[in-house]
């Protein structure tokens, strides 16, 4: 995944334009509402491509333990439980997602250039040294997901903000 770019065309771009922001105070409830709706999308979509990431993160770690332990099990046998929540190499933000992943294939498509550089869709196949490469290259994007991540929650968090103080003021002025 690349880093946004000012004039950008997609999602990302836009949402994390500081123009997006911009004059909250001066900008219609219906417009801060649709942006807040293409932040949160934004959010969804990243938090998407970074549990993908962190799926493939879970599977080679598996795959080093497996190794250091001596185990003869086979990963498709654990994959399951490797991939269970509670198994999660990093934690989310708690912040609840009502929205479903858009452009699915988009970013199955940014997280397979990601792993296809390290050959990772075979673990076994991969020497302890490049396992560790593979490790440490799929830890740096899902850093990078998860900073891109950050400041759009900045951005939701901003509008969302700024709408809830108007709802506030229009309920105060309805009871004074």
């Amino acid at each position: 995944m690349t880093a946004p770019m000012a004039g950008g065309r997609r999602r990302v771009d836009r949402v994390l334009d500081p123009e997006f922001v911009s004059d909250l105070a001066g900008t219609d409830l219906q417009t801060l509402s649709a942006k807040r709706l293409d932040a949160e999308q934004e959010e969804v979509d990243l938090s998407y491509v970074r549990r993908l990431i962190q799926g493939r993160i879970d599977i080679a770690t598996a795959e080093q333990q497996r190794r250091s332990s001596g185990s003869t099990e086979s990963l498709v046998d654990q994959l399951a439980s490797i991939l269970a929540d509670d198994n999660s190499s990093t934690t989310g933000s708690g912040r609840h997602l009502n929205a479903q992943p858009s452009r699915v294939d988009e970013h199955r498509r940014v997280v397979e250039r990601v792993v296809s550089d390290v050959r990772i869709s075979d673990v076994a196949t991969l020497n302890d040294e490049q396992l560790v490469n593979a490790i440490d290259l799929l830890r740096r994007h899902e850093e990078h997901v998860s900073k891109l991540r950050r400041r759009v929650q900045g951005v939701v968090d901003a509008l969302a903000a700024e709408i809830g103080r108007r709802m506030a003021a229009e309920t105060e002025a309805t009871f004074n």
